[in-house]
């Protein structure tokens, strides 16, 4: 599989690493190409455009879902947590959490983490030109929290006995109802103090199951199948914390920082912030 014209390679020297499965989409990849990105594969393209075809509103969802991490991250830097977990963060380009937090703290530490090996050797590659002291780049399944935790790097950056906040931005519709992500949850809250946030942002229908179903058939043959879930699924997500105002709510209407967009019933999904008690 050829890398799309669009990618200019020397930008960061072997970032297409040999045991990248280059044939199966990725959904970092689609984001990535949703987002205007450059770093893709033809087959990250096509799911794309598949997606785009039956929810012509993808890109806003995606544009909408970053605008609310960044708002969440500077509602938690402000209120003093200085270290965030960044689970399944995709490709960490500009404007990713930790320059966000970094405005509020210029100290603030931020582990990004994700299976793709081309996620790590691009955010390594980012870390490497700006903060190393401060953030780190782990390459693991969140699927298996003990060893995220575990991992060295995540450790020389975080203090797990200070609050941290753990964000699962576009991440929990990829994890399969037999993969309990309700545990997954749970055991990175148990495995910070009280006073820890957890942001989730989570794709729903719409209103509309059936476009939304034929959407969702653009992951099949992703390496991470999509799972819609209802509002109540979302919401026992949080259990162990207090959902802090306004709620579970649409990304758009989640502590605005501007004009709230008309068409916002047309942003699918929704989002949150809890704290743990």
């Amino acid at each position: 599989m050829d890398v799309v014209d669009t990618i200019d390679s020397t930008l960061i020297p072997g970032w297409v690493p040999p045991e990248l499965d280059t044939t199966r989409a990725h959904t970092a990849r689609i984001y990535e190409y949703l987002l205007g990105g450059m770093h893709y594969f033809d087959v990250d393209r096509e799911a794309a455009e598949t997606a785009l075809r039956h929810v012509p509103q993808a890109r806003e969802i995606l544009q909408e879902n970053r605008a609310f991490l960044n708002r969440a991250t500077r509602f938690l830097a402000a209120s003093g947590i200085t270290q965030f977990l960044d689970l399944g963060s995709g490709l960490p380009g500009t404007d990713n959490i930790g320059d966000t937090a970094r405005e509020a703290h210029p100290q603030a530490r931020i582990v990004f983490v994700d299976y793709d090996p081309m996620v790590a050797v691009h955010g390594r590659a980012l870390v490497a030109a700006a903060d190393p002291t401060h953030t780190a780049v782990v390459e693991a399944d969140v699927r298996r929290p003990a060893e995220v935790l575990a991992d060295p790097e995540l450790r020389r950056v975080l203090d797990l006995k200070q609050p941290v906040a753990i964000v699962m931005n576009s991440l929990l519709h990829f994890i399969a109802p037999e993969e309990d992500p309700h545990a997954m949850v749970a055991e990175f809250l148990a495995a910070v103090p009280a006073g820890s946030a957890l942001v989730v942002s989570h794709i729903t229908d719409g209103g509309r199951p059936v476009q939304a179903e034929a959407a969702v058939r653009a992951w099949d043959q992703a390496t991470s199948p999509m799972y819609m879930r209802s509002e109540k699924e979302i919401r026992d997500l949080f259990t162990g914390t207090e959902i802090i105002q306004p709620g579970i709510v649409p990304r758009p209407l989640w502590r605005p920082d501007g004009e709230v967009r008309e068409d916002w019933q047309e942003i699918w999904g929704l989002v949150g912030v809890g704290i743990k008690r």
